[in-house]
């Protein structure tokens, strides 16, 4: 019987090679701590910032400036591709924030980035903490 390395799902809103941005996931391998309490290999971080929006909350199109881990505290949140297509998350779901403006490129809000939007009749409240 082998022994299979328990894994964290990361959801990883990144730009795209055609500089639209697209969500992947990839698998974090949780290899360290002991088999009651899986730990991943420690991350380092640029601090963690907390936000409230507001009911009716809603974005324009933007690029993320800093990669950041974005936690759904309280609420709901829906980001919007280029695509038209949307995802939303609720508490205790996460997303790893990345689609940055592609190098030497100039924004385009019909080409760039994403937005976002509260959804429900709560605030939204979010952990973000920078990559």
């Amino acid at each position: 019987m082998t022994d299979t390395v328990p894994t964290f799902t990361q959801v990883i809103l990144e730009t795209g090679p055609d500089g639209r941005a697209r969500w992947v996931e990839h698998a974090i391998e949780l290899s360290g701590g002991k088999p009651a309490a899986r730990l991943s290999a420690l991350m380092p971080s640029g601090g963690c910032q907390l936000r409230e929006s507001p009911v009716g909350f809603r974005s324009d199109f933007h690029c993320t400036e800093t990669p950041q881990w974005v936690f759904i505290l309280q609420g709901a949140m829906e980001i919007f591709l280029q695509d038209g297509s949307s995802r939303v998350f609720h508490p205790g779901e996460h997303f790893y924030s990345a689609d940055k403006l592609p190098a030497g490129a100039t924004f385009d809000a019909k080409l760039h980035g994403h937005w976002s939007r509260q959804v429900g009749e709560r605030p939204l409240q979010t952990l973000f903490v920078r990559g």
